[in-house]
C-alpha cells in the first residue's frame, strides 16, 4: 500500500504553520513525519468521504483519535507491528470500497447503505485498532 496515500482526498503534506495542508487538523508532532502517522490522517479523511456518501455528519477527530499514532509509536513493540498491519489493511479496504462507492455515486445509484456498511467496517476496524493503545485497555478496567 505504499504510495497510496496520495489518493485519498484533503492529504498533501503539511503547511508551514504545522497543520495538516487542507484537513483543518493540527500536525501530529513527530508522527506526523511518519507513515503511519499520515495514513491514519488519510483513513479518517477517507471515513468522512465514506460519511458523507452515508448521509452521515464527519466524525470529529478526539484527542484520542489524534494522538493515536504517536501513542503507539511510544509503546512500540508487538502493537506497533499490529498497529501498522492494521492501518495498511485499513487502506486497502477503505481505498477499495471508496472507489466502488464513487463508481455507484456516479452512475446516479443511491450509494447510501453501501457506504453505512463500509463505515461499520472502518468503526471496528479501527476501534480494534484503538484497543492497543494503553489508554484504551485502561479505560475498560473496572476499577
Amino acid at each position: 500500500m505504499t504510495g497510496t496515500i496520495s489518493s485519498f482526498p484533503g492529504v498533501g503534506g503539511t503547511s508551514a504553520g504545522g497543520t495538516l495542508a487542507a484537513a483543518g487538523r493540527a500536525s501530529f508532532g513527530q508522527a506526523s513525519a511518519s507513515s503511519m502517522g499520515m495514513k491514519w490522517s488519510a483513513l479518517h479523511d477517507a471515513a468522512g468521504i465514506v460519511a458523507s456518501l452515508a448521509g452521515m455528519a464527519p466524525e470529529p477527530m478526539t484527542t484520542e483519535l489524534r494522538n493515536f499514532p504517536a501513542v503507539i509509536r511510544d509503546v512500540g513493540g508487538w502493537q506497533k507491528e499490529t498497529a501498522e498491519q492494521g492501518v495498511e489493511d485499513l487502506s486497502a479496504i477503505m481505498e477499495t470500497g471508496i472507489g466502488a462507492l464513487l463508481a455507484v455515486h456516479a452512475r446516479g445509484i443511491d450509494a447510501r447503505n453501501a457506504a453505512l456498511s463500509l463505515w461499520h467496517e472502518f468503526v471496528a476496524a479501527r476501534s480494534g485498532l484503538l484497543a492497543l493503545a494503553p489508554q484504551a485497555r485502561d479505560m475498560r478496567r473496572p476499577f
